[in-house]
């Protein structure tokens, strides 16, 4: 007991010394006293003799306790905002899951074409979403022990200053891409959706619309979790989009038909319901490169993709903050709830959408299926009101990577800064958004060059 408690003298004494850590583990110990208890031969500065081991350990019992320990063993840290758990968890999930998902049907399509791919695909999901998840979790684990409040704040706090401005551009263009492949798709389906209850409108006027009437006033809101109401509805809106697409694959709606063969008793199989109002480069295309074609360089296609799906970590210092009683122990609550549901979804979706289409998956797996599946219609509906709630989420990491690009202190970070620099972001992307309209392009490229940043 008595070396225990001088070791964690030691380590106090040691860590308080260096400026930078000493404000980093909130602790005032002086150097002095503590090398005093590395042996009874020390003597001070002045000559004075080392008191001995064992009022060594009296004075290490009365030294204040690290930031860290607390934190490492689940005690309070000091801030913390008022989400709860449950409001993180929807949030998270909704950060996560979002239009990404759609694309994973067309990353197993990218290395295979018969039904066992999926076997090499969800490993490599389920071992790509637990280090996306141990990631996301250092982040906040650094952001308790520097009492950092945004990821440049978290990397200066405990690698340097001088370098800090590498996760500000990285994250900062992640989120800028993130935000404009929801715009692109918010304009395609809102169009689209419009088109269908009979409103003749155009790509850009459907954007326009959108962004002005839901995504600003979502984006100017300053506390997220006020979406956890909305994040549920939009959670419920991608599984149903899961429930819908095990229903089409179960049922055989858009199996191919296979004909009867002469001199043979196998009898015809006729296709499904809906395979003849897809078109000829959507239908169900299958061949014989199955789970061993994981081996080949075209996995990295499927991989870059979930760099994209993934992406959360911009957001990781503002979740932690925001926590009622931020430790460490229910952030990791969170974080492992969070990226655990994300990983169940991926799977099923990756595998469902590809088990139906194979090799002929495309970018946005919604666009396999028929116009006229009612079915697949509300998955559709769905799937952009789980866009328009995640976008707010993805837009303040962008927004905050800018802010922190600039160097603007969080203390300066007024009301009206941030809804002039939300409208001037959102105005450039909704312009990009305008003019591109090759999705699959932005997200490979996304994902291929700053996915693990």
């Amino acid at each position: 007991m008595r070396l225990h408690a001088a070791a964690v003298a030691v380590i106090a004494a040691a860590v308080a010394g260096p400026p930078p850590l000493a404000s980093a583990f909130r602790t005032a110990a002086p150097v002095a006293p503590a090398l005093r208890l590395l042996s009874p031969r020390l003597v001070t500065k002045v000559g004075s003799p080392v008191p001995p081991v064992a009022d060594a350990a009296r004075r290490a019992k009365s030294l204040p306790p690290l930031r860290m320990a607390a934190a490492e063993t689940g005690g309070a840290t000091s801030g913390g905002g008022t989400a709860s758990i449950p409001n993180e968890i929807f949030n998270l999930v909704k950060s996560i899951v979002g239009a990404g998902v759609l694309s994973l049907p067309a990353g197993i399509a990218a290395f295979g074409n018969a039904p066992s791919a999926i076997l090499p695909a969800t490993l490599l999901i389920g071992v790509i979403g637990f280090f996306s998840a141990y990631g996301f979790s250092l982040i906040g684990r650094v952001c308790s022990y520097t009492g950092g409040q945004s990821y440049r704040g978290a990397w200066s706090g405990s690698v340097g200053d001088s370098t800090s401005w590498i996760p500000a551009v990285t994250c900062t263009f992640k989120t800028c891409f993130a935000v404009l492949s929801y715009s692109m798709i918010l304009a395609d389906t809102t169009r689209a959706l419009l088109m269908t209850a009979g409103v003749e409108t155009t790509r850009n006027l459907a954007l326009l619309g959108i962004t002005g009437t839901t995504l600003l006033p979502l984006c100017l809101l300053k506390n997220l979790s006020s979406l956890a109401p909305f994040s549920l509805l939009g959670i419920a809106g991608m599984f149903y989009t899961t429930v819908a697409m095990a229903l089409r694959y179960l049922g055989g709606a858009y199996k191919l038909g296979t004909p009867a063969v002469k001199g043979s008793k196998a009898a015809a199989v006729p296709a499904g319901k809906y395979l003849a109002d897809v078109a000829a480069n959507f239908q169900p295309k299958f061949g014989d490169l199955g789970a061993s074609a994981a081996l080949s360089p075209s996995v990295f296609i499927l991989i870059s993709m979930l760099s994209t799906a993934y992406m959360a970590h911009f957001n990781a210092p503002k979740f932690f903050v925001e926590l009622k009683d931020n430790t460490i122990k229910r952030y990791n609550t969170v974080v492992g709830t969070s990226f655990g549901i994300s990983v169940l979804l991926f799977a099923l979706v990756g595998s469902l959408g590809f088990l139906t289409f194979g090799s002929a998956s495309s970018g946005l797996i919604l666009n396999n299926y028929s116009g006229k599946d009612a079915l697949m219609s509300l998955s559709r509906v769905a799937v952009a009101v789980s866009i328009v709630f995640s976008f707010p989420l993805a837009f303040v990491g962008a927004r905050d990577g800018w802010l922190d690009l600039l160097k603007v202190p969080v203390e300066k970070r007024t009301n009206s800064v941030l809804n002039k620099t939300t409208v001037a972001i959102l105005s450039g992307i909704t312009l990009l958004a305008s003019q591109l309209t090759e999705l699959a392009f932005i997200m490979s490229l996304a994902g291929a060059t700053l996915g693990n940043a």
